[in-house]
């Protein structure tokens, strides 16, 4: 079964995810996010809560089910918006191969 694969034409929903990471997703931003936390490539990324609403650790879960979280050392977040952007950043670089930064400075 061949899953979805992300291309230039999702580079919209990317916009709407980066002004509004956390609320309601239109259709097209929601089946972007599902296909980013579905199953793909050896790990992925996750947050770490480190302090209850303050600090968060980027964490890369692997692929086996039950394996240990690998914290990755020296990436921490004290604000979860920002931690949110960076985690759908790093999801469409592996999905794609492609940084977004690019894209979102470019005008739609």
């Amino acid at each position: 079964m061949a899953r979805y694969q992300l291309t230039e034409e999702d580079l919209p929903f990317a916009r709407e995810f980066m002004a509004a990471p956390i609320g309601y997703h239109s259709p097209g931003l929601q089946r972007v996010l599902n296909r980013m936390r579905g199953p793909h490539g050896s790990f992925k990324y996750v947050l770490v809560v480190k302090e209850r609403y303050g600090l968060w650790q980027l964490g890369r879960l692997p692929a086996r089910r039950g394996a240990k979280i690998e914290l990755v050392a020296g990436i921490t977040y004290t604000d979860l918006i920002d931690a949110e952007r960076d985690i759908f950043k790093r999801r469409w670089r592996d999905l794609t191969g492609q940084n977004l930064d690019p894209y979102l400075s470019q005008s739609t």
